[in-house]
């Protein structure tokens, strides 16, 4: 079976990603994909044979808006995707934005972004960078710019091409990513 094809199969077996995805279909912000640990807790949690779903912090939904680079766009898009789907934790971001915010938080400059994959690119972790989208006619559209290897591998191994190896580790803490997938390989980013 084809990566995305096995990644669709796995989605598709997930009640709750299915229904942000619908919700993020049918607020249809530009450019969208629902995307990183959501993505992620999804296919490693099927993968683990795991009969409940992991927690989420939130799930990522990224878009861009490159007329709109106000906050208030981000509030509103995340109060339409609660108002179609009470209940999740929603965090949407304009990627058209990032610049305006990123250095101030991370220390250094973003990578420029011109679409919503180019940011899925940059996330902190290979397993990470996948993007969904669900179209109109039902179909899953799968976004992976380092391709499904990691994700599908199980493996936690740091994208260098914005994370810092500090954050990175952090991550790696915060997301307590072999006490949850026991089966995860964690490649040290040094």
């Amino acid at each position: 079976m084809h990566d995305a094809d096995q990644v669709r199969e796995i989605v598709t077996a997930t009640p709750w990603l299915m229904d942000a995805l619908r919700a993020a279909r049918d607020v249809d912000p530009p450019d969208w994909l629902i995307s990183a640990g959501a993505v992620r807790t999804a296919v490693w949690d099927h993968l683990h044979g795991h009969a409940q779903p992991t927690a989420l912090a939130d799930v990522d939904l990224g878009f861009y808006d490159g007329v709109d680079l106000s906050p208030e766009r981000e509030t509103g898009v995340e109060a339409a995707l609660a108002r179609r789907l009470p209940g999740v934790p929603w965090d949407a971001k304009n990627q058209a934005r990032v610049h305006l915010w990123y250095e101030e938080r991370f220390g250094h400059p973003p990578a420029t972004l011109s679409c919503t994959a180019d940011a899925v690119a940059t996330f902190p972790e290979f397993a990470v960078c996948v993007g969904l989208r669900l179209t109109a006619a039902g179909e899953i559209v799968v976004v992976a710019p380092h391709g499904l290897g990691d994700l599908l591998g199980v493996v936690h191994r740091h994208n260098p091409r914005q994370a810092t190896v500090e954050e990175y580790e952090r991550r790696l803490a915060a997301k307590r990513i072999t006490e949850r997938w026991p089966r995860a390989t964690v490649v040290p980013a040094r």
